[in-house]
């Protein structure tokens, strides 16, 4: 298979699962079984493509959180943004001092899927009936960087599923559950895919072949193509739905990928 079809493929992939709470890095380790395995840099810098690609989606409060700084809403939403990063940040740092590497074997990914579908199902039977709040607090963006962190350690656990999770299980309501979810995954991924294209450039490491940059810009492209799409969708769907759909495709794939790879 031409190398421009696996990279459009890999492009398709990510855009469509980057968001939606279903794990982008477990697709791509489950796509990688059957299509060439590709960098971590690549990885990393595709998703920067689709975490790009929402802003226009949410044209009011980019232009609150710009041009609004002045107002005390917007500079305190801003900072919750920033707290959240910030707790990922250090704790990606600790990783990398200790030289963490995410397994690539697919057995703790078929496990994330399930947990995370599990839970899924139980919040949102646990949220019937009950009245969701539409305010960030401080303990929900502490909240979000935890749950960024545990999606960076756990592959599969999906980073827009674990904070939507946790803020869900908080008693957020969904369309501000899944924004901030989305804002804060912007300069997460994008100081992320900055380091890695850094140390590719300033550190090469010795004996690894040199990323084809035109490749990787076309995945790129597409993901955040598609991820504008999928997005889009994603926002029109939560404003009448539940995340339970989420939660049973994830308990279905995991056990999918137990059976299919138990041995790997």
């Amino acid at each position: 298979m031409p190398d421009w079809i696996v990279v459009i493929i890999l492009g398709v992939i990510e855009g469509i699962t980057e968001f939606l709470p279903i794990s982008s890095t477990g697709h791509l380790l489950i796509a990688e079984r059957w299509l060439p395995r590709q960098s971590d840099l690549f990885n990393i810098v595709i998703q920067c493509g689709a975490v790009i690609a929402v802003l226009p989606l949410f044209p009011e409060r980019c232009r609150q959180l710009i041009y609004g700084w002045r107002d005390d809403y917007s500079r305190d939403f801003m900072l919750k943004i920033m707290t959240a990063f910030a707790l990922t940040g250090m704790g990606g740092l600790v990783l990398e001092k200790l030289h963490f590497k995410l397994p690539e074997k697919l057995l703790p990914v078929a496990l994330a899927m399930l947990i995370g579908g599990l839970l899924f199902v139980w919040v949102e039977r646990w949220l019937r009936g009950r009245h969701l709040v539409n305010e960030i607090t401080w303990t929900i963006a502490l909240l979000v960087g935890v749950g960024q962190l545990v999606a960076a350690v756990f592959p599969g656990t999906s980073r827009s599923g674990a904070t939507i999770l946790l803020m869900l299980a908080w008693g957020l309501s969904r369309p501000l559950a899944t924004e901030f979810s989305f804002l804060v995954g912007v300069p997460t991924m994008l100081a992320a895919g900055g380091l890695k294209i850094f140390k590719a450039l300033h550190h090469p490491v010795p004996g690894v072949l040199p990323e084809n940059w035109a490749l990787l810009a076309l995945c790129t492209v597409v993901s955040a193509v598609v991820s504008f799409i999928a997005v889009k969708w994603l926002l029109r769907f939560i404003q009448t739905h539940t995340f339970t759909g989420f939660g049973w495709y994830r308990i279905v794939l995991g056990l999918l990928i137990l059976l299919l790879f138990s041995k790997n």
